[in-house]
């Protein structure tokens, strides 16, 4: 009598233990799926704020460590004197992750260009260090 409890005992506890495992094994599971979607959100997933600015190319250059990106400083001057001066201006800072759009910039430095990007999320070492990343380039005429 007593073996039969002590059977029927062992494989309750074999079932509870067993219903963790499996509860463990999809918890798991879930959670890898919910990381892996915030994952692609921060830093894959289009923001939205995807347009054109136009402005003069002052900086750009290959820099980086261990994963050397294309970083790029676009002069947005709002306000010119009649001198075509920039009195007032603002930086617009962007990234370019195609070698074929950065030896057109590397071309155009010190030149009126207007940019295409699109905005990121977050950034990543291989994509460089701003959120805009330049998708098209075309030079401008000086105003």
């Amino acid at each position: 009598m007593e073996e039969m409890k002590t059977m029927q005992e062992e494989k309750t506890l074999t079932q509870k233990t067993g219903g963790f495992k499996r509860f463990l094994r999809w918890f798991t599971f879930l959670l890898l799926i919910v990381l892996g979607l915030l994952f692609y959100w921060k830093y894959y997933y289009n923001y939205g704020d995807n347009g054109t600015r136009t402005g003069l190319l002052q900086k750009f250059s290959h820099k980086g460590n261990i994963f050397k990106t294309y970083e790029g400083e676009l002069v947005l001057s709002s306000v010119s004197s009649t001198n075509n001066v920039a009195l007032a201006s603002e930086k617009f800072l962007f990234s370019v992750t195609s070698d074929s759009i950065a030896r057109i910039l590397e071309s155009l430095d010190g030149k009126r260009v207007k940019i295409k990007y699109i905005e990121k999320n977050g950034t990543l070492p291989w994509r460089g260090d701003s959120k805009y990343i330049a998708i098209g380039v075309q030079a401008e005429p000086n105003p």
